[in-house]
Order: structure tokens, then C-alpha cells, then sequence
């Protein structure tokens, strides 16, 4: 047996719902609901009880998700008025992609009642889209030094194609993960559910993407544009993340032993990822609404 733990999920799924858990890779596996529901043993998320055996098992991520897709058009329309703002086009880009995740989060780890085999289709699009996503965020870093003219076709389009490139790859192998089109995953299916390609995409992929966006921002507000203000926002959005994802993976089983199974941390994730997008979003407008200097690489655009 492997020394290390990468790619194993299965202590992951374990802690975050057991048959029905909020981490939307799990319902890919044979041990979750819709697959074989034997279980990973954990606490169970139940939520609350419906006709016919039935459960909506997690109610607040649900209404979290629909106020997350709200809040997010309202940025788009947002940011819409705000013509002259650098990487306007590519920060809608990033918030339609947020939506997207948002959509199918409700169907996937949401519990709404939904046929098993149309819950795996939206678990492949819902981790495709998340890393996709994370990649757009990341270019968006980039925007800000107008190495190409933001809101181009060229600028647009290359963010486009290559987030369409990676939803597709990804899709896909959670695809066949999920319903065994060629067995190459089926061992991943069972036992520690040790899966490297999925692990790397969802697990590590979208934590290089957050520090190099984080970085190259850090790098654009403090030595070109000589400000740390803006920076208050951009470390919020950090911590708000970080705090999601240890309510995910640390507190979650404790919360949901506690309520017995009525709710876990899967909930506060949804919560403070609103919240952490919300914040990045503050962040970019606070860098195109001030008069801040002109960056001095290449390109025709400036900050407002």
C-alpha cells in the first residue's frame, strides 16, 4: 500500500457526509448513494426527511447556492456599468463561471431529489466547471499587466478556449469515472478510492491556480501600483476561502455529529465561498474605480 495518501478520497468522502457527502467528487464513487450506497462509515447527512423515504439532505447550501447565483448576476450587471475597468469582460467571465458551479452544487451536494444517474452527470460538469473556473480567476491575475488589451477577442477568446480545453478533460474523466465507459477508473471506484487524475485536478490543480492569482495581484497592487489598501481586500478573500474549506475538511464531521446529520460544514463552505468571491470582487473594482498609477507593461489599457 502507498506510503503517502495522495489521491485517496476516501477519508475525505468519509468526513463530509458518508452517503450523502458535499464534496461532489464523491458521488462518483461505489460507496455513495448513487452508486452502490454502501457508505464510507462516516456521519450520515440526512438533512430534512420528505415523502416516500426521501430526504433533502442540505437545505441551506441549497438556499446559499440560489443567493449565490443572484448576488453573482448582480455583479455581472455590476460591472457591466463599469466601461472602462480593466478586465471587465474577464471578471463577468469568472462570475458566469461561478454560476455555473453554483447551479449545479444545488444538484449535487445540495441533496435535491434527483435521479442517481443525472446526480453523477452533474457532479462531472460541477468539477469541471470549478476548475475551469479557478482558471479563469488565475488568468484574470494576469489581465491586470496588459500583455493583451483586456476585453479583446483575442484576450477573451484565448481565456475562453483555454477553459473550455480544461472543462472538457476534466468532464471527462469524471464522466468515466463515474459511469466506467471504458473501466480505466474502476479501480478508483472502491476500497481507499484512490484516484491521482481527479485528486490532481480537483484537489491540487485549483490550489496552484488560487496562489498564482493570489500572487500576481500581491505583486500588481503593491509594486506597480504602489498601494497596500487594496490589498485588505484581496487577504479577506484568502481567509474567507480558507476558512470554507476548513469547515469542509476539518470541522464538517464534528457539526454533523453534533446536529445528528442535520447539517455539516458543507453548508458554511457554500457560505464563505459566496462570501470570498464576493470579496475578490470588491477587490478588482477597487482597483479599476480609484486613480491609481498606470501600469507600465505593454498594452493600452490602464486602470481607471
Amino acid at each position: 500500500m502507498p506510503a503517502t495518501a495522495y489521491g485517496n478520497f476516501h477519508d475525505l468522502c468519509r468526513d463530509t457526509g458518508n452517503l450523502g457527502s458535499t464534496l461532489p467528487v464523491c458521488n462518483l464513487f461505489d460507496q455513495a448513494s448513487t452508486r452502490f450506497g454502501t457508505g464510507w462509515k462516516g456521519c450520515n447527512l440526512t438533512g430534512i426527511p420528505l415523502n416516500g423515504h426521501n430526504h433533502l439532505t442540505n437545505l441551506g447550501s441549497i438556499l446559499l447556492c440560489g443567493i449565490a447565483i443572484v448576488a453573482s448576476m448582480f455583479l455581472i450587471w455590476r460591472s457591466e456599468r463599469k466601461k472602462a475597468a480593466v478586465g471587465r469582460r474577464e471578471m463577468q467571465l469568472f462570475l458566469v463561471g461561478f454560476i455555473i458551479i453554483e447551479i449545479c452544487e444545488i444538484f449535487t451536494v445540495g441533496g435535491f431529489p434527483l435521479n442517481s444517474v443525472v446526480r453523477r452527470a452533474f457532479t462531472a460538469v460541477h468539477i469541471a466547471a470549478i476548475i475551469a473556473t479557478l482558471w479563469i480567476l488565475m488568468l484574470n491575475g494576469i489581465v491586470g499587466y496588459q500583455l493583451l488589451d483586456d476585453g479583446t477577442p483575442v484576450s477573451i477568446g484565448l481565456m475562453m478556449v483555454s477553459a473550455a480545453l480544461i472543462f472538457i478533460g476534466t468532464g471527462y474523466i469524471a464522466l468515466d469515472t463515474g459511469f466506467s465507459w471504458t473501466n480505466y477508473w474502476d479501480d478508483t471506484l472502491s476500497g481507499n478510492n484512490r484516484a491521482y487524475a481527479l485528486y490532481t485536478l480537483y484537489q491540487l490543480a485549483p490550489l496552484v491556480f488560487l496562489v498564482v492569482f493570489f500572487l500576481l495581484e500581491a505583486f500588481l497592487v503593491l509594486r506597480i501600483l504602489g498601494e497596500r489598501k487594496p490589498m485588505v481586500y484581496l487577504i479577506s478573500a484568502a481567509l474567507l476561502f480558507a476558512l470554507g474549506q476548513i469547515f469542509q475538511y476539518v470541522i464538517s464531521v464534528h457539526i454533523c455529529n453534533g446536529t445528528n446529520g442535520k447539517i455539516n460544514g458543507g453548508l458554511f463552505e457554500t457560505l464563505f465561498t459566496l462570501c470570498a468571491v464576493v470579496t475578490i470582487w470588491v477587490f478588482w473594482s477597487s482597483i479599476t474605480e480609484d486613480d491609481w498609477p498606470m501600469p507600465t507593461v505593454a498594452g493600452s489599457g490602464a486602470y481607471q
